[in-house]
């Protein structure tokens, strides 16, 4: 392992690290101490039965100077960089086919080897690293180029926390099949998207209308209906607009596309950020790359909250400052009005969503009842309407009747 060149980043990660130092441990209490640290962590990652799977997807999901190239769709190498690939690649299949009686077999250190140790499978690697090194190489490469490297071939969805792009773990997990209403909306955003994919000229976006309309579930249904065709969306704070020119620095080379999501987007008057993401969106010196887009969503159509002491004052030209404050809208190419259905529009979801969720025969009970729930919650909304059947479904589910006699 310590030979690892071009694949030595994974001796940054938990179970390769923790196998290292099992194997380089100096004394019998610094071996079994390793020993137990490496089973612990295995265990803890769900690979107790499939050593070989586990090393193998830190390979996968390596970056490295072979897994960027391949991802940017270069198909010739240099020999001294394949033959690297080959030796890492020949390395990590033999370490992680170690079984615990070969390590103890070969330990040094004499009162370790008859020891009845708890250990571990070796299983099987992932099916890129599987038969012939030389249909490995070239799986690992197909495999780059499909899905990108490092934790974008790991992770669909990012946050920009503290300077730096951090993968979610667990993405919130709307598909667009679970929201009901705005077809013609939600089809905008999504044939913006398809171009965007596809390489063709696309907008940025913005998202604007009433609370609970589904804006900010459109852009996550849309990365977990598109993320197979290479889509990522990092999500940016709004007070970290300053910081969109590091955040660009770091995506520009990345052979995946992106949506930086803003949510809730709004702007008082003396907000710093608004000139930020003016900038971003046309005329700054850090431009936004190609393959980036941004998605904002917004309860304003012009982002910015106005008053009528705005409109006051002893400005000679007051009706320019006015204009220029709302012209940030305009700088997104497209944008799409979520607004709050009617009764008729309300119910349809309604039906829609009891008729996914199997609900079908108590449909008379679930419109009178979701009237009632939106009433009591001053109005209606397809999120209202997604609250709603939640806990009817309960309800049901439970034998009680979804309106209370």
């Amino acid at each position: 392992m310590a030979s690892l060149s071009v694949y030595r980043g994974i001796l940054k990660r938990t179970v390769p690290k923790a196998l290292f130092r099992l194997l380089w441990a100096e004394d019998e209490k610094a071996f079994l101490q390793a020993w137990g640290s490496f089973l612990a962590v295995l265990c803890e990652r769900g690979f107790s039965e499939n050593l070989m799977e586990c090393i193998s997807q830190t390979a996968l999901f390596d970056e490295n100077a072979f897994s960027l190239a391949a991802a940017a769709g270069e198909t010739e190498f240099p020999p001294s960089l394949m033959a690297a690939v080959e030796h890492d690649l020949k390395v990590i299949l033999d370490i992680s086919a170690l079984t615990p009686e070969d390590l103890l077999r070969g330990c040094p250190f004499e009162a370790v080897r008859g020891m009845q140790l708890p250990g571990w499978q070796t299983g099987e690697p992932m099916e890129a690293l599987r038969g012939p090194i030389d249909g490995c190489i070239s799986r690992m490469a197909a495999y780059y180029r499909a899905n990108g490297c490092g934790m974008y071939a790991r992770y669909r969805a990012f946050i920009w926390r503290d300077g730096a792009i951090q993968p979610v773990a667990y993405p919130d997990k709307t598909r667009l099949q679970d929201l009901k209403g705005y077809d013609v909306p939600r089809r905008e955003a999504i044939e913006n998207t398809l171009a965007f994919l596809e390489g063709l000229p696309a907008n940025n976006c913005l998202m604007y209308g009433d609370r609970g309309t589904g804006k900010s579930s459109t852009v996550k249904a849309l990365l977990n209906e598109f993320y197979p065709k290479g889509l990522r969306v990092i999500e940016m704070p709004k007070e970290s607009l300053m910081d969109f020119p590091k955040l660009v620095d770091q995506i520009a080379a990345v052979p995946m596309k992106f949506i930086i999501f803003i949510d809730d987007l709004s702007f008082s008057n003396q907000d710093d950020t608004y000139a930020a993401l003016k900038a971003v969106l046309q005329g700054g010196l850090a431009a936004q790359p190609d393959n980036a887009l941004i998605y904002a969503t917004s309860n304003r159509r012009h982002l910015v909250r106005e008053t009528f002491s705005d409109r006051e004052g002893d400005e000679l030209h007051r009706n320019d400052t006015i204009q220029e404050s709302l012209s940030l809208a305009d700088r997104f190419g497209l944008a799409i009005n979520f607004s709050l259905p009617d009764k008729q529009q309300y119910l349809e979801i309604v039906r829609l969503l009891a008729v996914q969720r199997g609900l079908e025969e108590h449909m008379e009970e679930l419109e009178r009842g979701a009237e009632m729930w939106a009433i009591a919650r001053g109005g209606r909304s397809p999120r209202c309407a997604q609250q709603f059947i939640a806990g009817a479904e309960s309800r049901i589910r439970r034998g009680i009747p979804v309106l209370d006699p």
